[in-house]
């Protein structure tokens, strides 16, 4: 079962806007482009048998929410081989940006990540609302997103 923390009671987290990362496909991003829109970020690596399992479901939770203005991010662990996450995404296909964060600059950005899944629900301002440790509740994560999309 997933650590759920809410990040309420505690300084909030804000993402840093200028923190950059490259997308799968070479596009370099940051999240200043994100801004104005809630950002699912997923970390995972493709050895791990929870994520794998997942994964569907949160492309399926990400096609759910896209048009009401959700971001995904699924950003692979430093220790991942690019090449297997290419090949994964490849024979998967992710309808959103999947990164690899070779250098762990991500991670950082975050404040660390213990194991995978680790799910960040990030607000339009850049502020860091959930932390999801372990297999996340879709369900639980839905009805949250769809309170936070109006």
């Amino acid at each position: 079962m997933a650590a759920l923390l809410f990040l309420g009671g505690c300084a909030p987290k804000v993402v840093p806007t200028e923190q950059s990362f490259t997308l799968l496909d070479g596009t370099r991003q940051n999240f200043e482009a994100l801004r104005g829109k809630p950002v699912l970020v997923n970390f995972w690596a493709t050895t791990c048998a929870v994520c794998v399992r997942d994964m569907p479901q949160l492309v399926a939770l990400h096609q759910r929410f896209q048009a009401r203005g959700l971001q995904t991010l699924a950003v692979a662990m430093r220790y991942d081989p690019p090449a297997l996450v290419a090949e994964f995404a490849r024979r998967k296909p992710m309808p959103f940006g999947v990164v690899i964060d070779n250098l762990g600059a991500l991670e950082q950005a975050f404040g660390g990540v213990q194991g995978t899944p680790t799910f960040f629900l990030v607000d339009k301002h850049g502020v860091v609302l959930q932390r999801i440790e372990g297999e996340p509740d879709f369900s639980a994560l839905a009805a949250r997103l769809d309170k936070l999309l109006g």
